[in-house]
């Protein structure tokens, strides 16, 4: 039978003590960390802001719900400026943000990117995102409204047509240019997006 010396005991504790702590620590090691939101296939792109042209990705909206609109200065829905900034301020602690995308596809968008910028801060005060200058129709139209286009089977017949995509990023409803932003079909459809819980 082996003396057992209090070096011997020691490396013994030693040992039972590693055995019994190793579980403990593997689990330790690996925290469950919540996985973040995917960003959809319809937000993975990237615009130039209006105001300096640096590139934003869409995906910075992910779990939000979006209304996009196409927009132009010299249009008799111009005036729709005003209640889209309303809609975006009113709604956008609850998840809300509005798109705009000012395009010439209808002849009434005619300033460059800087006088689109200063028209719409000066004249309606809007603060919502806003993009460079693009198409929305035909086979020129900007990636995001080729694949609004694909989703809704529509495309935009005039200036301030809106889509609104839930926060998953898979559903969107489209609304012509007479849709109101403060009221109607499309205030109903933007309060039920919002009401849906955020994708996990």
């Amino acid at each position: 039978m082996p003396a057992y010396t209090p070096k011997n005991l020691l490396l013994s504790a030693l040992c039972c003590g590693a055995l019994l702590l190793a579980p403990l620590g593997a689990q330790a090691a690996t925290p469950a960390i919540p996985a973040p939101t995917a960003c959809p296939s319809l937000l993975q792109q990237d615009f130039l802001r209006l105001q300096d042209e640096k590139p934003q990705s869409l995906c910075q909206y992910s779990g939000k719900v979006v209304v996009v609109v196409n927009t132009a200065s010299f249009c008799g829905f111009t005036g729709q400026y005003k209640g889209l900034e309303a809609l975006h301020a009113k709604y956008k602690d609850q998840g809300l943000v509005v798109l705009g995308f000012p395009s010439n596809d209808f002849s009434q968008e005619t300033g460059s990117n800087k006088e689109i910028a200063d028209f719409c801060e000066n004249t309606f005060g809007v603060k919502f995102p806003m993009f460079t200058k693009t198409s929305v129709t035909g086979k020129d139209a900007n990636p995001l409204f080729k694949q609004l286009a694909v989703k809704t089977g529509t495309t935009p017949r005039w200036n301030f047509y809106k889509y609104v995509i839930a926060r998953d990023g898979a559903s969107v409803t489209s609304f012509n240019s007479m849709a109101d932003p403060a009221s109607g079909a499309l205030l109903k459809e933007i309060e039920k997006q919002l009401a849906a819980k955020p994708p996990r």
